[in-house]
């Protein structure tokens, strides 16, 4: 597959063996999304041919293709075979008069029904949405009342539904809390069939797959073992490689100074050898990587003061509703990193919204709070990355001038290495800020925060549109931050490097452990918090 003079994929073949599951890894571009699309026969590949399995789970991308159908309908959908005879029987039932005909094609539907386990399927797609945290109240609703991200997980629901032969999932964490994504891993850890996923989950990639299927170098190569072990594997096998081509370099470099000094000479069947032996050992020119690594660096102009924030009985609500937030009282110590944790809607996004306003650094945010007071220290300065992140970049402008806003006077090098560093090529500058990936998004904003240096971060969902290198770039980053961290994320991975205090969020409280997240995990299983 190849776009213009782009080479995607080259004469590749590779085989997906039942019971492995398969992480499918490559920094963005590389073309993942574009392989997963080949295997489920959306996109055709310009050259070869893909066999299928009878029947494939499919995470769907189109949020809006199911908005007229019931939730619980849109899953057992996951099983066309089963809602086909399903739609076809109803049809048949309401016909005020049946023929034998019509009779006999009932019975047949009765019977793909019972092999395809229609008659507990409404109770087995309720066990998928429960899981995924979709509550029973929605199950009779219909699609088009349900948000993005509730849409999401029923698409996953979908897929999952009727132990298909094989699943092909193209990130399947996103919109999960971290309660769903463990619930996905045990569910997967048991299925029996082919797993082919996508995800920049680096945790979730190490709990679930027994393979990686690494797109790069034009190809894609198999490896056992998780994400973890691939890197470790790609790395030794890509530095023999280099070894053996240096040493092949040098070898014929002798040979070549051999030839050179006695061509003329009278040791001629000497030198014709020596020919032979530099065409036997010709290095091959090793393909080069796609992948790239942002330098990411989070620096402070100057330290916050010893205490950075006060929350005295913060206290929320929506609409008259149950408190997300209940009277929460913390004193915050420079240098904390806190990691807020719980599932979606528990009220993270909201205690993010509250510490903002009036945040020094940061830009006004309309939001209130019930009761309470939340006051930033001296020396306070506040850098803030949004759960949509894309809007907080104006629109309209190039990315330079839009970056170069911030500081005037930064220079224009200065500006050019900046975001080099986060891999925008140099004409990339020009592009306007309508036009950028989520992905890009998120490296100009970290541009920005690398640029004004504040001394606490505020990070909501950061990594939703991260490849795995950035993330690891990100991750590294935090850990070496020596301001305060508020950090919101799914990423277990990074909540187990970088945090040193945990919020837990539930029902309306939030448990408030000074610990690692490992601390954090012990505590809950020894029952010393509720978790």
């Amino acid at each position: 597959m190849r776009y213009g003079a782009k080479i995607l994929f080259d004469e590749v073949a590779v085989q997906f063996i039942p019971g492995r599951r398969y992480g499918l890894t490559g920094p963005n571009g590389a073309g993942k999304s574009t392989f997963m699309k080949i295997l489920t026969g959306e996109l055709e590949a310009q050259k070869g041919s893909v066999t299928r399995p009878r029947r494939m789970g499919i995470l769907r991308q189109d949020q809006y293709a199911f908005d007229k159908y019931r939730v619980i309908d849109t899953v057992i959908m996951g099983n066309k075979f089963l809602w086909e005879a399903m739609e076809e029987r109803e049809i048949l039932w309401a016909k005020p008069d049946m023929t034998d005909e019509d009779g006999m094609r009932l019975a047949e539907l009765e019977g793909v029904v019972a092999e395809n386990d229609g008659y507990t399927a409404e109770s087995d797609a309720a066990i998928l949405l429960d899981g995924l945290d979709i509550p029973e109240s929605l199950h009779e609703r219909h699609m088009s009342e349900l948000q993005g991200g509730e849409k999401v997980r029923v698409l996953l629901a979908q897929a999952l539904f009727g132990n298909p032969d094989a699943l092909l999932l193209d990130e399947p964490t996103n919109y999960l809390d971290l309660e769903s994504i463990h619930w996905l891993q045990d569910f997967l850890n048991r299925y029996n069939g082919t797993v082919i996923v996508i995800s920049h989950d680096r945790h979730f990639l190490n709990s679930v797959t027994t393979h990686i299927a690494d797109i790069d170098y034009q190809t894609i190569i198999t490896y056992t073992g998780g994400y973890d072990d691939m890197v470790m594997a790609k790395t030794q096998i890509r530095s023999r490689l280099e070894a053996e081509n240096a040493q092949r370099e040098k070898k014929i470099a002798q040979l070549n100074d051999f030839i050179a000094r006695f061509a003329a000479g009278t040791r001629s069947s000497q030198v014709n050898s020596r020919k032979k032996e530099v065409e036997r050992l010709q290095t091959s020119d090793l393909a080069k990587s796609n992948i790239q690594r942002p330098f990411i660096r989070f620096e402070q102009k100057r330290p916050s003061g010893r205490h950075p924030l006060e929350i005295k009985g913060l206290t929320k609500s929506y609409d008259g509703g149950p408190r997300v937030i209940t009277n929460f009282t913390a004193s915050i110590t420079r240098g904390e990193k806190i990691a807020l944790m719980g599932r979606n809607g528990a009220g993270k996004t909201s205690m993010i919204r509250s510490l903002m306003l009036n945040a020094p650094g940061a830009v006004d945010d309309p939001f209130e709070f019930d009761a309470g007071t939340v006051e930033w220290g001296h020396e306070a300065n506040v850098g803030y990355f949004a759960q949509d992140h894309k809007n907080s970049i104006a629109k309209g402008v190039t990315v330079f001038d839009w970056l170069q806003a911030f500081d005037p006077q930064i220079t224009n090098e200065e500006l050019r290495g900046l975001l080099g560093q986060m891999l925008f090529a140099r004409d990339e500058g020009f592009k306007p800020t309508d036009a950028l990936s989520g992905g890009e998004a998120a490296r100009l904003l970290f541009c920005r925060l690398m640029m004004q240096k504040p001394n606490i971060l505020v990070f909501d969902e950061p990594t939703n549109h991260l490849d795995l290198e950035a993330i690891n770039a990100l991750n590294a980053a935090l850990q070496k931050f020596d301001g305060t961290l508020f950090l919101v994320t799914h990423d277990e991975d990074l909540i187990d490097s970088v945090a040193t205090r945990i919020w837990h969020f539930k029902d309306g409280r939030i448990e408030d452990f000074q610990g690692t997240y490992a601390e954090y995990q012990q505590a809950v299983k020894a029952g010393i918090v509720k978790g």
